[in-house]
């Protein structure tokens, strides 16, 4: 049995960049945290009083930055075929029990991904997978798991197990150097399964900017009562979303680290850059209209580099294609979560561009995005029945 100790000296062992590519005895997957009940929790928080850090609104170009470079592949495939392929490029590190965390979305939310997409993933490459999701913190259509698991089969995602993770209980991780938290409360069931792969629908957030692997993991998996209100409530308040902007971004990003060390080794990432509204899919058909192109998918073993590569092809996009989103990024300084990730080791913001679509070379991120329409135009996939 892998104890929490056994787990975070085998964490501090490990050279932060290196984290995200070596391997770690996961035989003892379904310990090593603590599981704790209730809503009147809180998740442990570190003894200082930190300051957020800045600059969430200014982006850094690439040719401005340092430090290590990572792989991202890419394909401008937007079908089933392309998300398979994408897919395949990470796919190694993935064995045993394999958690796919995805929006689900709210009830007939129209921006998720495709659901025959995912079905076709499931049953030619992840038959031993499980679609996990945690309860959301704000009432809607997913808030308690009566609701949720309705609005998971009214959106169609009957045809593989569907896991609410925080529906019996919750687990402690440890959170390395972070300085909002000293472990993240997520749900129980995460520690069931032994690798986990981020496939994750890139869009705009309202508070986050944008959402991208980072926040599916750090919002995603997340506890409904305990992780999601240390993340979103600042102590006292009773404004439920009184934390934004650079705090903000700091402690989803901590929250993700919680997860992705716990994984290290085992977990990949897939951006499907489709669909993208300002409005993350949290606010179903509320979501404000979709405006920005379609771009492709995106799959790396770094969150950094996918994230920061996503983001890179949106400010690629001609200035009137990408002006929305970019101001939504912007607005709500949702660049902290990439320098923040970088400050925590947890991967590079600096990548090499793969294509999957002619051979595997280098791109530039204004090749990527050069078949990109002047606008974004519905190609009917999302469709519900």
């Amino acid at each position: 049995m892998l104890t929490r100790r056994a787990f975070m000296s085998g964490a501090s062992a490990l050279v932060a960049s290196a984290a995200l590519w070596g391997c770690t005895d996961r035989s003892g997957s379904a310990a090593g945290a603590e599981s704790i009940d209730g809503e009147n929790q809180e998740a442990p928080m570190t003894n200082a009083q930190p300051t957020p850090g800045t600059g969430g609104n200014i982006y850094v170009p690439f040719d401005k930055r340092t430090g290590e470079s990572s792989v991202v592949f890419f394909t401008r495939d937007l079908t089933a075929a392309g998300l398979m392929k994408a897919y395949d490029a990470v796919a190694s590190v993935l064995e045993g029990k394999v958690a796919v965390k995805l929006h689900t979305g709210e009830e007939h939310g129209p921006n998720i991904i495709p659901r025959p997409w995912v079905k076709n993933l499931m049953e030619q490459r992840l038959p031993n997978g499980t679609i996990v999701e945690t309860n959301t913190y704000y009432e809607g259509d997913r808030d308690t798991t009566e609701k949720h698991r309705a609005t998971i089969e009214a959106n169609g995602w009957t045809f593989a197990d569907v896991d609410i993770m925080d529906e019996f209980g919750t687990a402690e991780l440890p959170v390395a150097g972070g300085k909002w938290f000293t472990e993240m409360t997520v749900g129980e069931h995460l520690l069931n399964y032994d690798s986990f792969l981020a496939l994750t629908h890139f869009k705009g957030h309202t508070m986050g900017g944008f959402g991208g692997s980072n926040k599916n993991i750090g919002i995603g998996c997340a506890d409904a009562h305990i992780g999601k209100k240390a993340i979103h409530t600042a102590e006292g308040s009773s404004d439920m979303w009184s934390i934004a902007e650079e705090e903000l971004m700091e402690r989803i990003s901590e929250s993700t680290k919680a997860t992705a060390d716990y994984f290290a080794g085992k977990i990949a990432y897939v951006n499907v850059m489709r669909n993208m509204s300002v409005s993350c899919d949290c606010e179903g058909r509320a979501a404000q209209p979709v405006v920005t192109p379609d771009v492709g998918i995106l799959a790396s073993l770094d969150i950094l580099a996918l994230d920061q590569a996503c983001v890179d092809l949106v400010y690629a996009l001609p200035e009137e294609s990408h002006k929305a989103l970019v101001e939504r990024i912007e607005t709500r300084h949702g660049l902290r979560q990439l320098s923040y990730m970088k400050e925590l080791g947890m991967g590079n913001d600096r990548y090499t561009l793969i294509d999957l679509d002619n051979g595997g070379c280098e791109i530039t991120q204004a090749e990527a995005v050069a078949h990109a329409k002047p606008t974004w135009e519905d190609d009917g996939q999302g469709a519900y029945e």
